[in-house]
């Protein structure tokens, strides 16, 4: 562990640090409320080595054990979803979580594996247009970033995911997802059976207009 923190943003200036429980502070991810949430955080985002959530996990294991929160407790209310490179199933496929030494400590079921199409993922990650900028620790004390952008790029990934939502809640949209759902092997988990029933049925008027 002591490696990976010398590594890691909580090792930079404290300015940078600080900033940076600001923003989750605002979001309302900190340590005492992380422990006493009902429902885990979960944080979701394309994988690539790893490095993105080694360094969010080391900021905040720092930040819980300078408060003193129970680790025991918050430990059970952190979730991260990799998304990664779909590629051969083997026993020596990479996975990202078995790769980061951090994850080590928190429960195995708090790492979750989520693999698209290399296309798929490279559109995602490298050619989608954003409805924000990036965000690297370099960005951290821009007193901009909490502008939205509005250049032609951004109003155009607005559309883009305006488009995406309202399709997801159409008829058409619902009955193309259950398509490719039920062609999965995992329909024999009952969580997923689960949710094509709620997919099957008709979307109310309060789903369509949020």
């Amino acid at each position: 562990m002591s490696a990976l923190i010398a590594q890691s943003p909580a090792s930079k200036p404290k300015g940078l640090v600080a900033q940076f429980r600001i923003n989750m502070s605002q979001l309302g991810i900190d340590p005492q409320r992380l422990a006493h949430r009902r429902r885990p955080v979960t944080f979701i985002d394309l994988v690539y080595g790893g490095r993105t959530y080694a360094n969010l996990f080391l900021l905040l294991w720092r930040w819980i054990a300078e408060e003193n929160a129970p680790w025991a407790v918050v430990r059970t209310k952190l979730r991260f979803v990799g998304i990664i490179v779909r590629t051969r199933t083997s026993p020596n496929t990479w996975r990202w979580h078995q790769a980061a030494p951090w994850a080590a400590h928190l429960p195995r079921s708090a790492l979750i594996g989520i693999s698209l199409d290399g296309g798929v993922w490279s559109y995602l990650g490298d050619q989608q247009a954003k409805t924000t900028r990036s965000f690297p620790v370099a960005r951290w004390l821009d007193q901009d970033a909490n502008r939205p952008d509005r250049d032609p790029k951004a109003l155009a990934a607005l559309a883009e995911a305006v488009a995406v939502v309202a399709h997801g809640r159409s008829a058409e949209g619902r009955a193309g997802l259950v398509a490719a759902i039920t062609a999965e092997p995992t329909m024999r988990e009952a969580w997923l059976r689960s949710l094509v029933i709620e997919l099957r049925r008709p979307a109310s008027v309060d789903q369509q207009e949020r």
